[in-house]
C-alpha cells in the first residue's frame, strides 16, 4: 500500500512541480483580491470578537484557500479518468484502493498547506500580526487533509465534468462563504449557527483562527476536524474500491 501511495503522490508531485508559478499564482490572486477588498478597504476600522477585522479574516483564508486548493484534486482526477486513462492504467498496476487514495490525499494536503503558506506570507507582507505555532499548521492541515478526502470520494461517483460543477456548487461555494470565513457563525440566529458549526470548514476556521490569535485551541473541535477527515477517507477508499471493481 505505502508503495502504491508514494508512486500515485510522486506523479501528483511532479505534475504540480510542472506548473510551478501558475499554480502559486492561483493560490493567491482570490485571496489577495478578498483582503484588498474586505480586510484593507472595508476592514480598517471594523472589529470583530474584539479584533481587528484583517485579523479576524487572515486566518478564515488561509482555512478557505486551504480547502479549495485540496479538493481541487477532484478536477485533476476526472480530467485522468474520462481524458487521459490514467485511473485505467493504475487499476492495472499492482496498487490497490487504500494505496490509491492515500497517494492521492497527500497531494491534496501537500496542495492546501502550500495555499495555507501561501496565504501566511500574504498576511506578513501586509503587516497582519499572527502566531503560525504548530497549532496553526496542524488546523491548515488537518482540513486539506478532509477536504482532500472529500474530492476522491466524489470524484468516484461523478460521470462527467458538469456533475463536478454541480456538487461543487452545491457543497464547497457555499461552504467557503458560510464556514466563518469572513464572518463569525456565532452571529447568526441559533438554528443556522448550529446547522453551519457541523461544517468541516467552520470547524477549521474556528481551530486555525485561535491558533492564530495565539488563544487556548478548542480541542474538541479539532477532534471534530480528525474524525470527519478520517470518516471522508473511509468513504473515499470504500467508493474507490467499488469503482475498481
Amino acid at each position: 500500500m505505502i508503495q502504491g501511495a508514494l508512486a500515485v503522490y510522486y506523479r501528483e508531485i511532479l505534475i504540480m512541480r510542472r506548473r510551478g508559478l501558475r499554480l502559486l499564482a492561483g493560490m493567491a490572486v482570490s485571496p489577495v483580491l478578498y483582503f484588498v477588498t474586505f480586510g484593507q478597504a472595508i476592514g480598517r476600522s471594523v472589529q470583530l470578537d474584539g479584533i481587528s477585522y484583517t485579523a479576524f479574516l487572515l486566518p478564515g483564508l488561509v482555512a478557505m484557500t486551504s480547502m479549495m486548493q485540496a479538493y481541487s484534486l477532484a478536477s485533476e482526477i476526472n480530467i485522468a479518468r474520462f481524458y487521459f486513462r490514467i485511473f485505467d492504467e493504475i487499476q492495472a498496476a499492482p496498487v490497490g484502493p487504500g494505496g490509491y487514495v492515500l497517494g492521492e490525499v497527500l497531494a491534496g494536503t501537500t496542495r492546501g498547506l502550500t495555499a495555507a503558506v501561501v496565504i501566511a506570507i500574504m498576511g506578513w507582507l501586509f503587516g497582519v500580526g499572527f502566531h503560525a505555532g504548530p497549532v496553526f499548521w496542524l488546523g491548515s492541515a488537518l482540513n486539506a487533509f478532509c477536504f482532500a478526502s472529500l474530492a476522491v470520494a466524489l470524484a468516484m461517483v461523478v460521470r462527467s465534468h458538469a456533475d463536478q460543477a454541480m456538487l461543487t456548487n452545491f457543497i464547497i461555494t457555499p461552504m467557503a462563504f458560510l464556514g466563518g470565513t469572513f464572518f463569525s457563525v456565532n452571529s447568526l440566529p441559533g438554528w443556522a449557527s448550529t446547522l453551519l458549526n457541523v461544517l468541516p470548514l467552520t470547524q477549521a476556521s474556528h481551530v486555525i483562527r485561535q491558533a492564530s490569535l495565539g488563544l487556548p485551541v478548542d480541542l474538541p473541535r479539532l477532534a471534530i476536524l480528525a474524525g470527519l477527515g478520517a470518516a471522508c477517507f473511509v468513504l473515499a477508499v470504500h467508493l474507490t474500491r467499488k469503482v475498481q471493481d
